[in-house]
């Protein structure tokens, strides 16, 4: 294998007595390329719902990048399924394809050296396996994010931040090497000065790798070992000048003074976004090799991007002061570079935009218009494009179910509930992870179109292939009984059996909460919607004792259609469907005496509860007015009537996001004045919401946030406004 590599990393080979050494080179080169395509075909059978075929298939190779595609496997079925062992295992894996990438950079920085010699290629020696270590930081980090371990979530800072470093080495060879060949121009900025640079040294309030020590991790590996510090292997000087720099590392388009000689460096959107370079793509990256290698770092690069500028404003903060920030347009542009290869890195470039579109912009509000995407507005929602990406893979995966649910998400975005269950209830995947999402995603639809027997079995159905939320997902079940309960309470005629049936049922389910809830932690904390639902009973126990009734009369305002509006279901609900779900947050549905519903109606957070969901429902009827005035009363409260374990902090703050989309939707229909005084009274809000103080839900709601902020600074910078 050492001999092959050699070759396959394109070092120059010593003086030979072979008298034919060119048929030898070219022999060696072909059967080196094989071994990646053979790899990478393996790994592509993961985005064809063969895991175990992927697993099958790259054991038979001793490669490191058959190590990396059993990781890859391992991987991918840890951040589908969220459960513990399964991500212990990819951790594993993980870091011995870290040590195996690791020492295959060394070896083809020894040999190149040795050659005496540089051809002009592309990418330096080992570039190839750069790449895999990157992915696999990259990788680690994730899982690091998902376990209960806080040092574990610490690590993960650490890791992006060499996979960063080693992205950033490839890609600044790369745009080296065009810009050599004339076919990249990049744009002219000021240089920071020598003392700039020596001034900031070291990243403010990060991690300094002498200083970063985990105790309880054992990191120990056979062979040579992966140094603290990624040093590098660029022909033109190191990275130890990129590791002085790292405080000047920004993932921000906007570039602070300390950031400029970097950002020279980094990609540039003409080059990624289908700009000058996608006329130049087929020739330049025709060799296997330089096609793995660039359409792995821009995937990897525009996935960094992206996710970090989802980030809630007040994380956001924090990450900005150890030196990440996100930059989702330069992300969405790297992706959609990435996703034109047919390869395993295109498929996930591919499967990064689709979850982006589908799911995280799913929840959003605050977006360019549909006009203004077909202009080319990048945060925006793409359908044609989207339409074809996801055509383009099922084509190339007949056999997978993860396309199918995708293409089911884009029917639910595009107002078509009914296509969208019709389409996962007859999706079945060999991959229990697919299955599981498709499981839930068929849930919450059940629930949007108010089918509550089948959103409760399906919920309670996640239970069995998912254990990332039990307690979630019993609350959701319960809740789903709860309407059925209350549905036969008011029938008419009414049978008691079924009245009993129901209420029993609901009562039982929403019980087993608070007993399955606090095993899965996040960073070290309980999720948030289980440090919800948990509040929630106990403020309906509470209530029950108070009031003397049994538990499923206790509770006011219907608890399903609150998350439907935290989950956004609204967005994708037709005008009927809307309306249904109205009727379902009346105070006529309780089920209690109407003396105790009088003492329900009186307690003021559940009446600013009903007027938030009722204000989102009257936005989607575009029935705006209505909408501010329900709004209006809730804003009138005071902070401290939502202080309290039991009480729903969340309100006001997502009643200030409200009035942000308010003011957005009616602005895209005014006059030029009246948009331009309409944006900044969004901006205003929106500031409101990122400066708010911690809430029980403000990761969910912080994503909404930070996406209007996105097209905010989007649209003022496409109509000449002023950024705030």
């Amino acid at each position: 294998m050492s001999r092959l590599g050699s070759w396959f990393r394109g070092s120059t080979p010593k003086p030979s007595n072979d008298p034919s050494p060119a048929i030898s080179q070219v022999e060696l080169r072909a059967q080196a390329v094989a071994i990646l395509n053979d790899a990478i075909s393996g790994a592509d059978l993961i985005m064809n719902d063969d895991i175990e075929g992927a697993e099958e298939r790259l054991k038979k190779g001793d490669s490191t990048y058959h190590s990396f595609g059993l990781a890859v496997c391992v991987f991918m079925k840890s951040i589908l399924g969220f459960e513990k062992a399964i991500m212990a295992e990819a951790s594993s894996r993980l870091s011995e394809s870290e040590t195996s990438a690791w020492n295959e950079i060394k070896k083809a920085e020894r040999e190149a050296s040795s050659s005496g010699s540089q051809s002009d290629k592309i990418y330096p020696p080992g570039s190839e396996y750069q790449l895999v270590l990157a992915e696999s930081y990259l990788m680690s980090a994730i899982i690091g994010v998902l376990h209960e371990s806080l040092t574990e979530g610490l690590r993960s800072f650490y890791k992006l931040r060499k996979a960063y470093i080693a992205l950033d080495g490839i890609i600044q060879a790369e745009n080296a090497y065009l810009k050599r060949r004339g076919l990249q121009s990049t744009p002219s900025k000021p240089a920071v000065n020598h003392a700039d640079a020596h001034q900031h040294e070291k990243m403010p309030g990060g991690f300094d790798d002498d200083e970063l020590e985990f105790l309880d991790a054992d990191e120990s590996h056979s062979g040579d070992q992966t140094p603290q510090q990624y040093e590098g292997h660029l022909a033109n000087g190191g990275v130890d000048e990129t590791e002085k720099k790292l405080s000047d590392l920004s993932l921000n388009g906007n570039n602070t003074p300390q950031t400029t000689e970097l950002s020279e460096k980094s990609p540039s959107l003409s080059s990624l976004g289908g700009g000058p370079s996608a006329s130049i793509e087929p020739d330049i990256f025709a060799d296997p090799v330089d096609a793995f290698i660039h359409s792995g770092a821009t995937m990897c690069f525009g996935v960094l991007l992206l996710i970090i500028s989802l980030v809630p404003p007040a994380f956001s903060r924090l990450l900005s002061i150890i030196g990440f920030r996100g930059d989702r347009e330069r992300g969405i542009k790297m992706l959609w570079q990435s996703s034109r290869f047919e390869n395993i890195n295109g498929a996930v470039a591919g499967l990064m935009l689709l979850a982006y579109y589908n799911g995280l912009l799913g929840f959003a509000d605050i977006l360019p218009s549909d006009a203004d995407v077909e202009k080319g507005a990048v945060v925006g929602y793409p359908k044609e494009r989207l339409a074809a990406l996801l055509a383009k893979l099922r084509a190339r995966y007949p056999d997978s179910g993860l396309w199918r649910f995708e293409e089911a998400r884009s029917r639910g975005n595009r107002k078509d509930l009914t296509g969208a269950l019709e389409i996962l209830r007859n999706n079945h995947s060999k991959m229990k992870q697919v299955a599981a999402l498709n499981n839930f995603e068929m849930s919450l639809d059940s629930t949007y179109v108010q089918d509550w027997a089948h959103a409760r079995d399906d919920y309670l159905r996640c239970i069995e292939l998912n254990e990332w939320s039990p307690a979630l997902y019993y609350y959701l079940a319960g809740c789903a009984e709860l309407e059925l309960y209350r549905n036969a309470y008011y029938a008419d005629p009414k049978d008691e059996s079924q009245i009993s049936l129901h209420k029993k049922k609901a009562e039982e389910l929403l019980r087993k909460v608070p007993t399955v809830a606090g095993k899965k932690r996040l960073l070290a904390r309980p999720l948030p919607f289980e440090e919800f639902v948990v509040r929630k009973l106990k403020k309906w126990e509470d209530r029950a004792s108070a009031l003397a009734v049994n538990l499923p009369d206790a509770i006011g305002v219907s608890p399903i259609q609150e998350m439907v509006y935290l989950w956004n279901g609204l967005k994708k609900m037709q005008p009927e469907e809307l309306d249904r779900a109205a009727k379902d947050l009346s105070w006529d549905r309780l089920t209690c005496s109407e003396e105790a519903r009088g003492k329900i109606q009186a307690e003021i957070d559940e009446r600013a509860l009903q007027d938030l969901c009722r204000a989102a429902i009257l936005r989607n009827m575009e029935k705006f007015d209505e909408a501010r005035t329900k709004l209006q009363e809730v804003l009138k409260l005071d902070k401290s009537v939502f202080k309290g374990s039991t009480k729903d902090d969340y309100i006001l703050p997502t009643a200030c996001y409200e009035m942000a989309v308010l003011s957005w939707v009616e602005g895209q229909a005014d006059t030029a004045a009246e948009t331009k005084k309409k944006v900044e009274d969004c901006q205003t809000w929106l500031d409101k919401v990122a400066k708010w103080e911690s809430y029980v839900l403000d990761g969910r709601i912080g994503m909404r946030v930070q996406t209007g902020m996105d097209t905010l600074r989007w649209y003022k910078r496409e109509h000449g406004l002023s950024a705030s």
